[in-house]
């Protein structure tokens, strides 16, 4: 699974094809031993995160939320992603 970012001990990742799982664009993330699926949207589909870390995900998600549309767009035809700056 591709990691797009990392930052404050949360590594952020997006998996190819993952349209049948979830069925939305969204995002996989961890953080020690928690781990959450995330739309595009900020919605929350699956686990969760410490509240604190998770208002930090979902700032990042709003902040970035283009360049995670276009890698959905690039890794859901096989093309090559790119990296997102972490959270600053």
């Amino acid at each position: 699974m591709p990691e797009l970012s990392r930052f404050n001990g949360i590594v952020v990742k997006m998996l190819y094809m993952d349209n049948v799982q979830h069925n939305k664009p969204h995002i996989h993330a961890e953080y020690g031993e928690h781990s959450v699926v995330v739309s595009l949207d900020g919605d929350v589909i699956e686990g969760g995160f410490p509240r604190n870390k998770m208002k930090l995900l979902v700032a990042w998600i709003e902040i970035h939320r283009e360049d995670l549309e276009s890698n959905w767009k690039l890794l859901s035809k096989g093309e090559q992603y790119f990296r997102i700056d972490p959270l600053k």
